[in-house]
């Protein structure tokens, strides 16, 4: 008898863990709270930290190749909510942040905080560039007083260097639990060249970097290889550009009308208010007259009030080029077709502020537009992406 009670008893506990076990293994999983006993993680060498820049897209994309870094992934962070998702992280407080680990011995929190620094508009405590609200600001993350200290110290270097008109308005935060964010956001730019690279010229968040950064302190750490800056400079214009032969003079004039001859290649001006795109409103893209090759997207469009189609960036960085023209009595830049050579308009930096500050001044004669709805079953397929 005393057997028989002694295996049930037995047979209770033992029941009792596999039910514990099995509550552990599908618990959702969070980061617990941090000290600094756990900071060195993945090895021996490896630490871990987390900022917020803006779109984590674009955080992971600006870090995630610097020396020394083995890894970035995009979450959520800072809020009072648990295991929040892409569709109520804002509601719940958080921000969009991102968990760096890196190796100590070829990089430091120091690197890290300066990479952010480089390519966020730390100056703008309420959002990131076109995306608004908290769960888009800057904010740095710390493990312990030392790592607090080292993020100050780097704030007020930049405020004494009067390098912006405003002051940095990054926060800094301890650490607190961190929620990975969906899979189809980490490596977003791997997984979505084209989109991530239109999402990220019209946002203006590299005129930004460049306006006040030189490009000696932007490759210092951390700038993207050249494969990563070619899978979307391919994706955007390598089928047009294998194809593309441009015909001679005589048969350009045969091809194009007077004024897109003259506008594209005599570097001509059509009259504002009387041309063909200025004031359409439909989805699409604008491609080159002469070559077809992608230059602007609707989403980009605005009325800029000049008579001109107008737009805050081209569809990708690498499709048109920027020459500068200097006159007696002015200095302005123009802007070329990168494949056929097609002089467009100008560009010009008074643009739409909120969404980088720049205003690509095109005339209609040098482009052709080409409606979303007749991308599918064509080379411009693609580009649907860009509408969702």
């Amino acid at each position: 008898m005393y057997s028989i009670l002694y295996i049930m008893k037995y047979l209770s506990v033992f029941g009792i863990i596999v039910v514990a076990v099995g509550l552990f293994v599908y618990m959702p999983r969070v980061e617990q709270p941090i000290n600094e006993t756990q900071k060195v993680v993945a090895g021996q060498n490896t630490a871990f930290m987390h900022v917020a820049g803006g779109c984590f897209w674009c955080v992971e994309y600006d870090i995630e190749y610097g020396t020394g870094i083995v890894d970035v992934i995009s979450g959520y962070m800072g809020g009072t909510g648990e295991n929040p998702t892409y569709e109520n992280y804002s509601q719940l407080g958080h921000r969009e942040v991102v968990k760096v680990i890196y190796d100590t011995e070829k990089a430091t929190f120091e690197d890290v905080v300066w990479q952010m620094m480089k390519y966020a508009d730390i100056t703008d405590g309420e959002g990131s560039f076109n995306d608004r609200g908290g769960q888009y600001a800057p904010a740095i993350y710390f493990l312990n007083e030392a790592e607090k200290i080292s993020a100050e110290k780097i704030i007020k270097i930049i405020d004494d260097s009067k390098r912006f008109t405003k002051k940095v308005a990054v926060k800094i935060l301890p650490t607190v639990p961190f929620y990975s964010a969906e899979e189809y956001h980490q490596n977003y730019a791997e997984k979505n060249p084209l989109r991530y690279s239109y999402y990220r010229n019209a946002s203006g968040r590299d005129v930004f970097s460049e306006k006040y950064w030189t490009k000696e302190e932007l490759a210092t750490f951390g700038t993207p290889n050249e494969f990563k800056v070619n899978i979307i400079k391919k994706t955007s214009m390598q089928n047009t550009q294998q194809e593309f032969i441009k015909p001679t003079e005589e048969a350009l004039k045969t091809i194009l009308t007077p004024l897109q001859y003259k506008v594209t290649q005599e570097e001509g001006t059509e009259r504002a208010f009387s041309n063909e795109y200025w004031d359409n409103e439909e989805e699409g893209i604008y491609v080159d007259i002469v070559s077809g090759e992608p230059l602007f997207s609707s989403t980009a469009k605005y009325d800029s009030g000049t008579g001109w189609p107008s737009f805050v960036a081209p569809i990708a960085k690498d499709v048109v080029i920027e020459k500068i023209e200097k006159s007696i009595f002015s200095t302005r830049t123009e802007v070329r077709s990168k494949i056929a050579d097609s002089h467009l308009g100008h560009v010009f930096p008074d643009g739409p502020s909120d969404r980088g500050g720049m205003r690509y001044c095109m005339n209609s004669a040098s482009m052709k537009f080409i409606p979303k709805s007749e991308f599918a079953g064509t080379k411009y397929e693609s580009y649907l992406s860009l509408f969702k």
